[in-house]
């Protein structure tokens, strides 16, 4: 069993980045909820707990709390905003509301000697973000650093292995927080750095041979780097048992259905068979406008696909997919709240007839991307941007239609290709074309026109969890405007998407 670090989510919205800082320093690390059971940390094998912050104030009625039992597994821990308060309560300190907010860039000072900030300096910049301080420490906890504002900014006790920090070493806001972190793993904690591209792959193959035995299997291939990757795992664990089943539901990008026949087959050689299905697709999401509906009606079709290819292929039980953690947390967990089905995981029908493999369900994206090179997969797919398996259908706002998808990919194919032009696809995370379910009037050689808007949508982001639109250059811009209206027929406008994520998603549906 591999060595790992639970993060107990206390409703924090840095959860998921204090499990991918904990992964960046080699240790592998989950997201938990608050009150998971100390059976069940024992079975997983935890080495060690780290509390997140959270909205909540440990002193009000129904603040989060662990199980206390939690407290005597003698695992080392360490808490985080509010799971530093709530250690400081927990074992006797006091924290109160001292009227006295610390929001932003601050400074610290470290007092004393300190396993969290061994080899650190004495004075350092730190993000803070609470309303609450810890301002008296619990019996046997040393204080090891301090802000204007915050007493307790830091403490520890070295006995029973519990740490605790007011400020988030998680955000790059913090500069030596990554060095924090790799002090609680590796000197407080005892953990290796063992968590690496080859021990991710060694295990899933082992995984993936446990599970699937001598039994066929067939794998659901989009070409983007995750279902690639994951073919490619599954293939390196049993070979021939698997089938390739590559469905071009007609709502790809332009040119992707022949990339990915060439890869598959020529390139790894692998079974594939090229399912072209648009008409059926087309057909399914006729007077469908509601996004959610769409990527329901999506994914079932998928699975009633993959059921036909099984049954010719017979006693074939297994599906493998190219799920990702990010899939999971933003389709609805208990302590996550659904944003939008992913067809691969909220878009599922109930009654399918597979038994799911996803050997990189608990992988952030730029890990998968790390092990796609680690298997040799193409750059041009490891690199290749998200794309999402409904696919144009979500970025055609309305109902779909082959009309709307010719304008759409042609449109597309332009964005992508300034992008790459001006050096700048591998910065961002994802640049694509949204065609609004709307015309404007216009006016193209003296004449009105009425014709639909193309919205330009680029963001940067690290997993999809946040996102900032992004700056591109004016240069750029006018390029791509220039050639989506000169170009592609039925277009008259384009405007630019200036939203980040939060407030919106990245996807328009």
């Amino acid at each position: 069993m591999r060595e790992q670090v639970l993060v107990l989510d206390f409703g924090a919205q840095y959860a998921q980045l204090i499990a991918r800082r904990v992964r960046e320093c080699k240790v592998y690390s989950e997201i938990v909820p608050y009150d998971i059971p100390p059976d069940e940390i024992l079975r997983r094998g935890a080495k060690a707990l780290i509390f997140s912050g959270g909205p909540s104030s440990v002193y009000q009625e129904g603040a989060p709390r662990p199980h206390p039992d939690i407290f005597r597994l003698g695992l080392p821990i360490l808490g985080i905003c509010y799971g530093h308060q709530l250690i400081a309560r927990e074992m006797g300190g006091r924290v109160e509301a001292t009227g006295v907010r610390e929001y932003g860039k601050t400074d610290l000072e470290v007092v004393g000697g300190s396993v969290l900030f061994e080899e650190l300096p004495l004075k350092q910049t730190v993000w803070m973000s609470h309303g609450d301080s810890v301002v008296e420490a619990p019996p046997g906890f040393r204080v090891t650093a301090r802000t204007a504002a915050s007493p307790v900014a830091a403490m520890e006790d070295v006995q029973r292995k519990m740490y605790g920090v007011q400020f988030h070493p998680e955000v790059v806001h913090t500069p030596l927080g990554m060095e924090v972190l790799k002090n609680f793993l590796y000197s407080a904690a005892d953990l290796l750095p063992s968590w690496t591209m080859v021990s991710i792959i060694e295990q899933a193959v082992e995984e993936v041979r446990e599970t699937v035995g001598e039994n066929k299997i067939i794998c659901g291939l989009s070409g983007g780097v995750d279902s690639a990757t994951a073919a490619v795992l599954v293939h390196k664990a049993v070979g021939d048992q698997l089938t390739c089943v590559f469905v071009d539901h007609g709502l790809l990008r332009k040119g992707e259905a022949e990339q990915v026949e060439d890869t598959f087959r020529r390139h790894f050689h692998m079974n594939l068979i090229h399912v072209k299905a648009q008409d059926r697709f087309l057909a399914r999401l006729k007077g469908v406008t509601d996004p959610e509906a769409k990527r329901k009606a999506i994914g079932e079709e998928f699975i009633r696909v993959f059921e036909e290819v099984a049954r010719e292929l017979k006693d074939t039980h297994y599906l493998v997919q190219g799920t990702l953690y990010p899939d999971i947390i933003e389709s609805g967990t208990r302590d996550a709240a659904r944003i939008k089905s992913h067809h691969n995981v909220g878009g599922l029908p109930e009654d399918m007839d597979f038994t799911l493999v996803e050997p990189l369900r608990n992988l952030f994206k730029d890990e998968v991307r790390a092990v796609g090179e680690e298997l040799g997969l193409p750059e041009e797919i490891v690199w290749r941007q998200p794309f999402p398996g409904p696919g144009l259908a979500i970025r055609i706002i309305g109902e779909v239609t082959a009309e709307k998808l010719e304008i759409l990919r042609e449109a597309d194919a332009i964005v992508v290709e300034e992008v790459k032009r001006a050096g700048l696809y591998r910065q961002l995370w994802q640049s694509f074309a949204i065609l609004p379910d709307i015309k404007t009037v216009g006016v193209m050689g003296d004449e009105r026109t009425y014709a639909y808007p193309i919205v330009v949508r680029a963001v940067t982001s690290e997993d999809a969890m946040t996102a900032d639109w992004a700056r591109l250059p004016y240069d750029v811009l006018e390029r791509i405007s220039n050639r989506v209206i000169n170009e592609v027929r039925g277009v008259n406008r384009v405007v630019l998407d200036i939203s980040s994520k939060p407030p919106a998603t990245i996807e328009w549906e």
